[in-house]
């Protein structure tokens, strides 16, 4: 058996690749919508691609299974469980708890597994060329390294209302009745890591065991206590910020995304031609430099969205494509950074890229607005926005700010002021970028706050030794 993890560090996704070598067959679970890597990997081992599936309707990425399917003709399978109003919108093989998919002598079982999603499955991957008894879970949004899938992203993301208390206490009963159940020595591997928004505290580890999670997870004593109540209320106690996005990924994803098939070359645009598609607001101007270059000059009402190395999850944090549909134009250092971008945004449901370019040369250009910490207090700006996580606002933040987050602002705009100066912040200033960019092109007049919160917090702290030394002084 060939068990390969293709992980997508933008998006801490994982998806999975197995394949019975003797039969030359595969199956992918969890596909990206950008699929080549999984037609090379099928390649590369000389494997034809049978059945492609997932753990469920997934919130923070587009979906690749029909895409893959209609790649390959591969048969496609979705989860059947959760009821009426948890049902996918297009053309499958529905599975249910039990049901299994074959792939020459490997068997994949599905198995019901609720609570971060009502129709949610973990699949149990038998060898059977080497044991009767499954050795590998697939355990999707369900079971994470360390933690578990949050059971409150419908309520975020979903426009579910209090459905987490119950989606809390399936969790509960789906770790005590199925995972727990399970031998010891099953490898378990997940699909999300560090840096994923499905859960708080996610650890890097690519797997894990049952056994592992067993002693060691937080919610263990929990379950050795049968403390349901006390497991609720710690699983959803400190979740993080859900990116407004989820929510029409929850959409996209169930209803069916849309097949790409082959994509067209991305071709390199003259800035003449460009100029004149901003100066008719028919294209918008993407940035994908590091926001320290974007400091130095960028063109008015750009996007900054750093790539493409997280260039899907900025992507989808300041451009809505439900809202408008204006195609993007890319500045890049090259055609194979703006392709790699492209494949990102792809991820994000952002479709429409014209073309990339690789200068400033002959473009409207401008310099975004910076304050400096010590400028903040006398810059009279109407609020101080801190664009971070809530959590990173609870554990410390510049006195008198608002927080919400950079992926949630544009679809809150309602809670900023109509008027006045707005000085954002993150940590240290990427994100800030992202979020300043976007309100800018919102029509806000926004400054960046230069260093951000750990540019602040040095100099608060260089200020308040400063005194603390002339008081001394003058008390020698």
């Amino acid at each position: 058996m060939l068990l390969e993890r293709i992980y997508d560090e933008d998006l801490a996704q994982a998806s999975y690749f197995i394949g019975c070598q003797a039969k030359g067959e595969a199956v992918v679970v969890d596909p990206r919508r950008d699929v080549r890597e999984y037609l090379d990997l099928a390649q590369r081992h000389g494997m034809r691609i049978v059945a492609v599936t997932e753990t469920h309707i997934h919130a923070d990425y587009l979906s690749g299974t029909r895409e893959l399917g209609a790649a390959t003709g591969a048969q496609v399978y979705v989860s059947g469980e959760g009821g009426q109003d948890w049902q996918y919108g297009f053309d499958a093989t529905r599975l249910h708890d039990g049901d299994t998919i074959t792939v020459g002598n490997i068997t994949v079982r599905a198995t019901h597994t609720p609570g971060h999603t009502p129709e949610h499955l973990s699949f149990l991957v038998t060898d059977g060329a080497f044991s009767d008894e499954p050795g590998y879970l697939l355990s999707g949004d369900f079971v994470f390294a360390g933690d578990l899938g949050r059971p409150d992203l419908l309520d975020e993301a979903a426009g579910a209302v209090d459905t987490r208390f119950e989606g809390a206490r399936q969790l509960f009963a789906s770790l005590r009745d199925t995972f727990l159940t399970l031998p010891d020595h099953v490898q378990v591997y997940p699909a999300h890591g560090a840096g994923s928004a499905c859960g708080k505290a996610l650890g890097a580890l690519p797997s894990t065991t049952v056994g592992y999670e067993r002693l060691n997870a937080w919610w263990a004593p929990y379950l050795r206590d049968n403390d349901e109540q006390g497991f609720v209320e710690a699983l959803l106690d400190g979740q993080p910020d859900a990116h407004a996005y989820f929510a029409r990924m929850k959409r996209q994803n169930r209803e069916g995304p849309r097949i790409l098939g082959s994509l067209p070359p991305l071709p390199e645009l003259g800035n003449d031609e460009i100029a004149r598609s901003l100066d008719a607001n028919e294209s918008v101007f993407v940035d994908t430099r590091p926001h320290t270059e974007v400091h130095e000059g960028t063109v008015r009402g750009a996007l900054n969205i750093p790539g493409p190395a997280k260039a899907a999850s900025f992507g989808a944090w300041a451009y809505d494509p439900e809202t408008e549909s204006t195609p993007l134009v890319l500045l890049a250092p090259d055609g194979d950074t703006a392709r790699a971008v492209r494949d990102h945004l792809l991820r994000v449901g952002i479709d429409h890229v014209a073309g990339y370019t690789t200068s400033l040369e002959g473009l409207p250009s401008t310099r975004p607005a910076l304050v400096a910490p010590a400028d903040l207090e006398r810059s009279g700006a109407a609020l101080v926005l801190d664009v971070r996580n809530r959590t990173e606002h609870a554990a410390g933040h510049i006195p008198g700010s608002k927080q919400l987050s950079a992926g949630r602002l544009l679809w809150h705009r309602d809670e900023l002021p109509t008027n006045g100066t707005i000085v954002t912040y993150c940590q240290g200033g990427v994100r800030n970028s992202v979020a300043a960019s976007a309100l800018r092109r919102a029509g806000y007049d926004v400054v960046e706050l230069d260093g951000s919160y750990a540019g602040w917090t040095a100099w608060n702290e260089a200020r308040h030794g400063a005194d603390r030394a002339e008081s001394a002084a003058a008390g020698a």
